[in-house]
């Protein structure tokens, strides 16, 4: 594949002149971008998924050598999983940028109309946001997600992916811009932060000037730093520290499916359970069986799950506020809803909990008192996920409570402004 730059080494680059310089090239490409027609936007995002299509051995032979990069380098196994591409991956990063394409154009939408006693009409319409800054750690899809996301909601994008899948991360958004090119929009919409240097993280933060939302998604210290250095406003997507909580009512047999699909399905990913929470009456009869479907996941539990499952290690307190990311699940036996609310309460970091349970009131009750950005009942909170969602894909789960909550797709990425139709008014 032809890229569309000659690329520098960290060497020769001067990092801060490069961030810059895209920036200044990203708020140009950002008005011709929200400007454009949907059937212009649409096209760029099925060529896009074409070109990944045509493109499985360059980013397989790319990713080979991200995963060649970290061998040696202690990586466990759920980041080499997140690292990871196959024809399967691939095939799905393509699918989604043509499930976005489907979906109905977010811009110009007419949010909200009113007419004043004055006569003025006044409408609220649904706009790009300008220029988005995506910093992400390991996963090299995201990329391609958060693209395909932005030139949908009519954004400019800045990627600085994790410096393990810079090669993967090349290629994806090489393909980006045959899109692009191909529907005739700038290029420039889409561009990766070409380089290992950690020191683009900052400047980015500080882009003021070009830059009107940074959303960060990796671990607690991304998220630490992008809180720390952040001068432009930023769309926080943190740990997915999960519980799944199962109630006095749960039918057995449900819950120990949900459960095993909730952490085992992919232990790597932010919507996994990394805790289950079970009520003492039914914990005799369900921990055994959940033990015997984790097979494989090592569990970390309470002094009374231990008594149930005496092999069982015995949990510290640093576990009951852990996102684990691999095959580790901690388990607390509570006595009743209230307790279990309180404990998910004082524990979860605001992604996604789950109940299973049959008694619909319990469910209500805990859906309600629960203050996160997904909470379920009787599903795995594996599908805490944009595609899941019918968003085609996401740009992460956002877990504040400003602007956009939970999974974010090309909707979440708009902003608006107000439109007022006047036939001459004065204000007196």
């Amino acid at each position: 594949m032809n890229t569309r730059n000659a690329r520098p080494t960290d060497e020769n680059m001067d990092i801060s002149a490069v961030v810059f310089e895209m920036g200044q090239r990203a708020k140009a490409a950002a008005p011709a971008l929200a400007m454009s027609s949907t059937e212009h936007r649409n096209l760029a995002l099925k060529e896009a998924a074409l070109a990944l299509r045509d493109c499985v051995p360059e980013i397989l032979a790319a990713n080979a050598r991200d995963l060649e990069g970290i061998q040696g380098g202690g990586k466990d196994d759920a980041f080499i999983d997140r690292l990871t591409l196959t024809n399967v991956r691939i095939t799905d990063m393509a699918n989604a940028l043509d499930a976005i394409a489907g979906q109905d154009d977010p811009l110009g939408k007419v949010l909200a109309s009113f007419q004043r006693p004055n006569g003025l009409n006044i409408e609220r319409i649904s706009v790009p946001i300008g220029v988005i800054a995506m910093i992400y750690e390991s996963r090299p899809n995201v990329g391609s997600d958060a693209g395909g996301l932005c030139i949908k909601s009519g954004n400019a994008i800045i990627l600085r992916g994790g410096s393990e899948s810079l090669h993967s991360s090349r290629v994806i958004v090489d393909c980006l811009a045959i899109g692009l090119r191909a529907a005739g929009l700038p290029e420039d919409a889409v561009q990766l932060v070409d380089t290992r240097d950690r020191e683009a993280v900052k400047l980015l933060l500080h882009s003021t000037d070009h830059v009107d939302l940074v959303i960060p998604r990796g671990g607690r210290g991304l998220v630490s730093l992008v809180q720390k250095e952040a001068r432009v406003p930023t769309l926080l997507h943190l740990d997915g520290n999960n519980h799944t909580y199962v109630h006095e009512s749960a039918d057995i047999e449900k819950a120990v499916g949900i459960v095993q699909n909730a952490k085992m399905r992919r232990t790597g990913i932010c919507g996994a359970t990394e805790c289950i929470v079970i009520d003492r009456q039914i914990a005799e009869q369900i921990l055994p069986r959940i033990v015997v479907a984790l097979e494989g996941c090592e569990l970390r539990g309470d002094t009374q799950a231990q008594a149930i499952v005496p092999m069982m290690i015995a949990a510290k307190d640093a576990d009951w506020d852990t996102e684990y990311l691999s095959s580790i699940l901690s388990v607390k036996i509570v006595e009743g809803l209230q307790q279990g609310i309180a404990f998910v309460q004082a524990h979860s970091s605001g992604h996604t909990d789950a109940i299973i349970a049959e008694d619909l009131d319990s469910a209500k009750l805990f859906m309600n008192a629960i203050d996160s950005a997904v909470v379920m009942h009787n599903a795995s909170t594996q599908f805490s996920d944009g595609g899941e969602f019918g968003m085609g894909a996401e740009i992460g789960i956002a877990t504040g409570k400003m602007h956009a909550r939970g999974p974010v797709g090309a909707e979440q990425l708009t902003s608006f402004k107000y439109f007022v139709h006047g036939t001459g008014q004065q204000r007196p």
